[in-house]
């Protein structure tokens, strides 16, 4: 899942090995949310827990020890990465400037450099941004994912790619043999209006 901002507690979570949050799961970005937030993952029944950060989680960007440091009871991952059950995940919360938010990076150079660190061993690719031209049509028709990372998809060909950002694209699709998820939660109004998607790898 991706995009709950602050209303993890209103979304119905199946069961699962390892539980993964695509960035922007606090709302102003508040050390007290990322506490919240833990204290919502540690109620969970999965065994493993991933968490990266988005552009909304600004604790992570202007705070990031204290941030990291209150995230107990997850995996917490920014270009690093962690393998669970012989299953290797990659975290990132980066994407293409947008407006004045956190984690944001001009495209080009900048991107690219963090997309190089994605070791192409990883299985499970999980970004808070997407590629261009997957899943990231906003609601005035601009696609506004990362060609630098749409590159390191193609490079390091994933087995899964989870990410969020864009509330209006949610859904899945196949590229190559990448199986692309938009997770986000919220939609557009920031409403719980989408399931959690549940995959195997």
């Amino acid at each position: 899942m991706s995009d709950t901002h602050g209303f993890h507690d209103d979304v119905d979570l199946p069961d699962g090995d390892v539980l993964v949050h695509a960035g922007d799961g606090l709302g102003v970005g508040s050390i007290a949310e990322v506490v919240a937030l833990d204290r919502f993952l540690e109620s969970q029944p999965h065994p493993h827990k991933i968490v990266i950060a988005g552009n909304h989680d600004w604790a992570f960007e202007r705070s990031p020890a204290e941030a990291q440091a209150a995230v107990r009871h997850a995996t917490y991952l920014q270009d690093s990465g962690v393998t669970i059950g012989g299953v290797s995940f990659w975290g990132s919360p980066w994407q293409p400037s947008f407006h004045d938010w956190a984690f944001n990076l001009d495209r080009g150079v900048a991107l690219r450099e963090k997309w190089d660190r994605i070791p192409e061993a990883t299985d499970v690719l999980v970004t808070h941004g997407p590629p261009q031209g997957v899943l990231d049509s906003t609601f005035q028709g601009v696609a506004a994912g990362c060609e630098e990372l749409r590159s390191a998809l193609d490079r390091v060909r994933p087995r899964v790619h989870i990410f969020g950002h864009i509330h209006e694209a949610v859904g899945v699709r196949a590229v190559g043999p990448t199986r692309c998820i938009n997770a986000s939660i919220c939609d557009l109004h920031y409403r719980v209006a989408n399931p959690v998607q549940v995959i195997d790898v």
